[in-house]
C-alpha cells in the first residue's frame, strides 16, 4: 500500500489506480451540527420547532446566515438575499441571531469531544473531524462515534449527524447524506457504490460556477467526473480540477489537523520617523485591520474584541480595547479601530508606533447575514479575498492606504500615457514587467466580476 504524505497529488502520481494511493485503513469521523444556529434558537424557544426559521436576512438588503430544514423546503439556503427568502416563504420567522451564544455552544461541544478523543480538528463553528485510525482493535469506531453523538445530544440538547469513512472528504459527504439527525458509515468496498450516483454538487469545493462549467460538459454525476482524464481536468480548472478529480475518486490524503485554540492575532508598525499625521496614521490602521480580517476569514475565525495601541515619542504606551459582536467584517472593524484610535491618541505628541489586535477568537465563517450587511458588500469581500489568495495579500488594498502617486526624478506626478506604454515596458526590469502583468490579471479579474464576486453555498 502506498500512502503519499503530500496534500496534493501531481499529474504523474494520478496515473496510479485510486486504490493504490490511499490508506484504506484510515478511520475518519466527521461530525456536523444540524442547522446549528437554528437549533440553538429552538433550544432557547421550543415553540420554533417545526417552523420555517431564518437566521439573519433581516432588512431589504440582508443575507440569510442559516435556516431550518422546514425553510429549506421552500428553496431557501444560506447566503440567499433576505428579500428573496421572504418571497419564497412569507410566513418564515426571521431572527437576528446571537453569535456569542452560538460560539459558547460550539465551545461546549468542542470540550465534550476533546474529553473523549486524542486527535480532532475543529473545521468550523459547527463541525469537527476525528481521527480514529488504529482504534478498531480496541473498540468499534462506528459504535464509539454513535455513543459520542448521543452524548453531545444529551448534554447539549442539540441535534448532530456524523459520517465515518476512510478520509475527510468521504466522511463529510456521508454526514451530509445522513442529515438531519443521522449516522452513516462508508467502508472502502462501499466507496464506489456510494459516491458514483451522487450529484457532483455533493463534492466539497464545487460551488455554483464550477458546477455550471462541468454540467455544460455533461458532467453532473460523480461517476462521470471520475471518467474525465486528469490532464483535461487540470486544463479546465487547474489544480482545483485535480483536487476535485481526487475527491470524486474518494482520494483525500489531508490529515486531521490537531486543534489548537488561537486566542488573538495582531500587528503593529514602528515608524522610521515619528509622526502625528492623522491621515497617515488612520490609513495605516485601515491597512492593518484589512490584513487581520483577511486572516480571520481565511482561518474561518471571528473576533469579539479589538484593541488599538499607540506609543508616543517618549515611549509611553497606551492601549484601548472594546468588546464587539462576533465579526470578521472590514467595514465594521475599521470604524471601531478608528474610533478607538481617536480615544487613545489623546496627547498632541508625535507617535512612534501604532498597533491593532483582534482577540476572543472563535471558529466561524460566512455568517455575514447576522449583521444585516448588504448583499453587494458581502460579495465584494469574497471577490477581494479570492484575488488576495491568488495574487497575494497586497493585491487589493483600500484607496486610503495608497499614500503617494508615482513621481519622476523631478518630483512631478507620472500620468498614464497608453502611447508610451511600450517604451515604459521596454525600460522595465523583468521583475517590474512581471508585476505589471500580475496587476493586469487582477484588473481583468475584478472587471469580469464587476468588482463583485459571487459564491454558492452547498
Amino acid at each position: 500500500m502506498i500512502f503519499y504524505k503530500t496534500k496534493n497529488i501531481s499529474i504523474f502520481d494520478l496515473d496510479h489506480p485510486y486504490n493504490t494511493i490511499m490508506d484504506k485503513e484510515r478511520q475518519i469521523i466527521h461530525m456536523d451540527q444540524d442547522a446549528f444556529f437554528v437549533s440553538v434558537e429552538i433550544r432557547k424557544n421550543p415553540k420554533l420547532l417545526g417552523k420555517p426559521v431564518i437566521i439573519g436576512g433581516g432588512g431589504d438588503r440582508g443575507v440569510v446566515a442559516s435556516c431550518s430544514y422546514e425553510a429549506r423546503q421552500y428553496g431557501i439556503h444560506a447566503a440567499m438575499p433576505g428579500r428573496t427568502a421572504k418571497l419564497l416563504c412569507p410566513q418564515a420567522i426571521f431572527l437576528k441571531g446571537d453569535m456569542e451564544e452560538y460560539s459558547k455552544a460550539s465551545h461546549d461541544i468542542t470540550e465534550i469531544i476533546a474529553d473523549k478523543v486524542p486527535l480532532f480538528e475543529k473545521a468550523s463553528i459547527d463541525e469537527h473531524y476525528i481521527d480514529m485510525t488504529g482504534m478498531d482493535r480496541f473498540f468499534g469506531c462506528m459504535k464509539f462515534a454513535s455513543e459520542l453523538r448521543q452524548t453531545i445530544i444529551k448534554q447539549m440538547g442539540l441535534p448532530i449527524s456524523f459520517g465515518l469513512s476512510i478520509n475527510k472528504t468521504v466522511a463529510k459527504i456521508a454526514t451530509n447524506e445522513s442529515k438531519p439527525g443521522g449516522e452513516r458509515q462508508v467502508t472502502f468496498p462501499e466507496l464506489r457504490p456510494f459516491l458514483d450516483p451522487l450529484s457532483i454538487h455533493k463534492i466539497p469545493g464545487i460551488g455554483h460556477a464550477t458546477y455550471k462549467k462541468l454540467s455544460e460538459m455533461g458532467v453532473r454525476e460523480i461517476l462521470t467526473l471520475t471518467q474525465i482524464p486528469q490532464q483535461l481536468m487540470f486544463k479546465i480548472l487547474g489544480q482545483h480540477g485535480l483536487s476535485l478529480w481526487q475527491k470524486a475518486n474518494g482520494i483525500d490524503l489531508s490529515p486531521v489537523v490537531p486543534y489548537r485554540e488561537r486566542k488573538s492575532i495582531g500587528t503593529q508598525a514602528t515608524f522610521e520617523s515619528d509622526t502625528m499625521d492623522m491621515a497617515k496614521l488612520k490609513a495605516i490602521i485601515t491597512g492593518m485591520v484589512s490584513g487581520l480580517t483577511f486572516q480571520l476569514r481565511n482561518q474561518k475565525k471571528l473576533t469579539a474584541c479589538i484593541t488599538v495601541t499607540v506609543r508616543y515619542t517618549n515611549f509611553e504606551t497606551v492601549t484601548q480595547q472594546e468588546r464587539i459582536p462576533y465579526t470578521s467584517l472590514d467595514s465594521f472593524l475599521i470604524n471601531k479601530a478608528h474610533s478607538l484610535f481617536e480615544k487613545v491618541y489623546s496627547k498632541r505628541m508625535l507617535l512612534r508606533l501604532v498597533g491593532v489586535k483582534l482577540s476572543h477568537l472563535v471558529s466561524g465563517y460566512e455568517q455575514i447575514g447576522l449583521y444585516n450587511i448588504a448583499e453587494e458588500e458581502y460579495s465584494l469581500y469574497q471577490a477581494m479575498d479570492k484575488v488576495r489568495n491568488q495574487y497575494g495579500a497586497e493585491a487589493v488594498v483600500k484607496a486610503c492606504i495608497v499614500t503617494q502617486p508615482p513621481r519622476d526624478e523631478t518630483g512631478k506626478i507620472i500620468k498614464y500615457n497608453p502611447r508610451k506604454k511600450k517604451i515604459l515596458i521596454e525600460n522595465q526590469t523583468e521583475e517590474e514587467q512581471q508585476e505589471v502583468r500580475k496587476r493586469s490579471k487582477i484588473r481583468s479579474f475584478m472587471s469580469e466580476k464587476g468588482t463583485i464576486g459571487t459564491k454558492s453555498y452547498d
